[in-house]
């Protein structure tokens, strides 16, 4: 049976005094403001699932780098939650930063460089004054998600070589062009990252929908990419609430979209791989 792991949702406090809104970029994004949803709400949306366990990623763009709502969450559910916590990675106490908040319960990090409150900037992403926050990365086994796009990709590969013991996980597959379908050769810089086998796609609603547009097919696109990466390097988020809908509708499309998967195949997206993503939610 199939243990159902989400490894993408997010999470907003319900008093802003206590938890100051501080996002990335100076603006906040819609979702966060429209449809926001407490840790309480989000255990409640997981049961009503049947999702056993999170990876709780830090709403970057209404909380910045205050990780303290998140930390303060996973306190209250340590048996169905853990942190993926965000830290400004250019600033040279990023090393001691990320101690501190590991000691507070966060298990990943996820570097933010653009997404639906500003256009993608890759720059950052191996600017060498990261490179110790990478290090730090390897030695203490946290998993690094990167929000970016096809333009940072040669980036990702470059640091997925030069950091080997660092589970890079691209957010939404680094959002590549699948819509000219099979074979796919619009999103070959993305499938030219196969061979390094520390990296990790997350497949998320977006994808799910650009699964079936143009000519690209679910029953096509999922195949490939478990073909090409293996499905133990691919993992399910949900991006709720960031993404519209239920959570349980969310996974139920996501259900759908991966039903040309073997059994084994569907167990690894679904949840083994997350477990290896985030040791703290192995059972």
């Amino acid at each position: 049976m199939t243990s159902f792991i989400d490894i993408h949702p997010h999470i907003i406090a319900d008093d802003d005094d206590r938890y100051p809104r501080s996002p990335l970029f100076g603006v906040q994004s819609d979702w966060s403001r429209e449809r926001p949803v407490t840790i309480d709400g989000l255990i409640a949306a997981m049961d009503e699932a049947g999702v056993a366990k999170a990876a709780i990623v830090q709403s970057s763009t209404c909380y910045g780098y205050d990780n303290s709502y998140l930390v303060d969450s996973i306190a209250r559910y340590p048996n169905r939650v853990t942190a993926v916590g965000s830290v400004d990675v250019l600033q040279p106490d990023a090393p001691e930063t990320i101690h501190h908040w590991m000691g507070k319960g966060v298990t990943g990090l996820r570097l933010f460089t653009g997404g639906s409150t500003a256009a993608f900037d890759s720059s950052s992403l191996d600017d060498p004054r990261s490179f110790a926050t990478w290090e730090l990365c390897g030695e203490a086994g946290l998993s690094m998600s990167l929000q970016t796009d096809p333009s940072g990709l040669a980036q990702v590969a470059g640091l997925a070589k030069r950091f080997p013991k660092v589970r890079i996980i691209l957010d939404h597959l680094g959002r590549p062009d699948v819509t000219d379908g099979p074979p796919y050769k619009n999103a070959s810089s993305l499938f030219g990252l196969a061979p390094f086998e520390n990296i990790f796609l997350k497949v998320t609603p977006r994808i799910f929908a650009d699964s079936r547009r143009g000519q690209a097919t679910p029953d096509t696109l999922f195949p490939r990419l478990v073909e090409v990466f293996g499905s133990n390097r691919m993992a399910w988020g949900s991006n709720f609430p960031a993404s519209e809908g239920a959570l349980h509708a969310n996974l139920e499309k996501a259900k759908s979209s991966l039903q040309a998967l073997s059994a084994e195949d569907q167990a690894w997206i679904f949840g083994k791989t997350a477990q290896t993503l985030y040791p703290k939610l192995a059972d």
